[in-house]
């Protein structure tokens, strides 16, 4: 019975590493759905949850940053650079990152016009994370053992444990990750605070050769991906190792993950053990599957809620988000029933130039049965593309739209 098969996924779990299946696109879509199962997967998902917490802190995964013991304490944790206005392009290598006095940050955050009521959060709760991996079963790694191997093309190769990792100045920015099995107004998107270090910097450390043109990732799941130079050098790219403000859940790639600025998830391997600089252009797990080998994120815009308990002044306050990757959003339009576009206000500034970023829209109330579809124009000036298509191979496209009866 199920009681048996839960003993059997709980003992099977504490394995260190899991050996990948051979997924193809139809697994990908059963793995997006594995939570809606039925009462015996639930339970099967509240135990393998209960066996993960209790794991938590004989692994480290988990524990607050601030109580870790590092091999020298990190300094205090900065922020990204901000994006570019070009699509894909990154900042100057070095250059320092422009910011607003902290007084003048804080008082625009607070003068934000309000989220419609029913928007989601704009920082996502950690155990809200999507979550997408090749198996059903997180992998579950010892901290303190652990060590990054590295190879290649190096001149000072040599292992790196994670207190080696959070000894580098620490960086820590709010960043919005998308899958890219996300159908138009999924929910494989979400935003957390991120702390890692600047890849570049280890890099320079380990003593990059100049022929090198990737980095192969390999992780304790069977995953591996290559990353190539312009994404190695840009500083916002980070080993990761820290989600709002603590280590890496298990689920999440304790103890070591990768960030990527305006990359699809499929780009970004979780619970890294292995990195080797190579001189040609290298495999990805999903890349090979048929799935895009650039994987730079689609417009989106979502609309998360039309509030009609909510009706100030006769109007009813619409709203949800939008997100292009690192090339930020310039505007939002709503529109009612096929009728002319109207500009929604934007809870501008986001986060950071990485997250999505909230709008409102407040419509005139009608009553009766009414469709509402949102689009986005990306900071390049690139409208969301209105043809819908499938997540396969390059991520969704298409305008969102729900109908609701008032």
């Amino acid at each position: 019975g199920w009681g048996a098969w839960l003993g059997n996924v709980l003992g099977a779990h504490a394995a260190l590493s899991v050996a990948a299946d051979e997924v193809d696109t139809a697994r990908r879509a059963a793995l997006i759905k594995i939570a809606g199962g039925s009462a015996g997967v639930a339970l099967a998902a509240w135990g393998i949850g209960h066996l993960l917490a209790s794991q938590r802190a004989s692994t480290g995964a988990g524990q607050p940053l601030v109580n870790l013991q590092t091999a020298t304490p990190p300094p205090k944790a900065t922020p990204l650079p901000p994006a570019t206005a070009t699509a894909g392009a990154s900042p100057t290598p070095g250059a320092p990152p422009t910011l607003l006095p902290q007084a003048t940050a804080t008082a625009t955050m607070r003068e934000r016009v309000a989220a419609a009521p029913g928007t989601r959060p704009e920082l996502t709760p950690t155990e809200d994370f999507y979550r997408i991996d090749i198996n059903t079963r997180p992998v579950v790694i010892d901290g303190q053992s652990w060590v990054l191997q590295v190879d290649g093309l190096f001149d000072n190769p040599r292992p790196l444990t994670l207190q080696d990792l959070m000894a580098y100045p620490a960086v820590t920015q709010p960043i919005t990750l998308s899958c890219i099995s996300n159908e138009i107004g999924g929910d494989l998107i979400g935003t957390s605070n991120w702390t890692g270090v600047r890849l570049r910097d280890v890099l320079k450390d380990l003593g990059l050769r100049p022929q090198a043109e990737e980095l192969y990732i390999e992780a304790a799941d069977g995953f591996y991906e290559s990353v190539a130079m312009e994404d190695l050098m840009d500083p916002r790219t980070l080993l990761v190792y820290g989600m709002n403000g603590e280590t890496l859940p298990v689920e999440h790639g304790f103890p070591l993950r990768i960030y990527i600025p305006n990359r699809y998830g499929m780009k970004q391997p979780k619970w890294i053990t292995r990195i080797e600089a190579i001189d040609y252009e290298g495999p990805g797990y999903w890349v090979v599957r048929g799935w895009s080998a650039e994987a730079r994120p689609q417009i989106v815009s979502v609309i998360d809620t039309v509030a009609k308990e909510h009706v100030v002044d006769g109007k009813i306050p619409i709203g949800g988000i939008a997100w292009a990757g690192d090339r930020g959003i310039q505007k939002v339009e709503v529109q009612v029933d096929g009728g002319e576009w109207a500009e929604a206000i934007l809870r501008t500034p986001p986060l950071s130039p990485l997250t999505w970023v909230q709008w409102r829209y407040d419509w005139p109330m009608q009553p009766g049965r009414h469709t509402f579809r949102v689009r986005a124009t990306d900071g390049t000036g690139a409208l969301q593309i209105e043809e819908k298509s499938r997540p396969a191979p390059n991520g969704a496209t298409g305008y969102h739209s729900v109908t609701v009866t008032i």
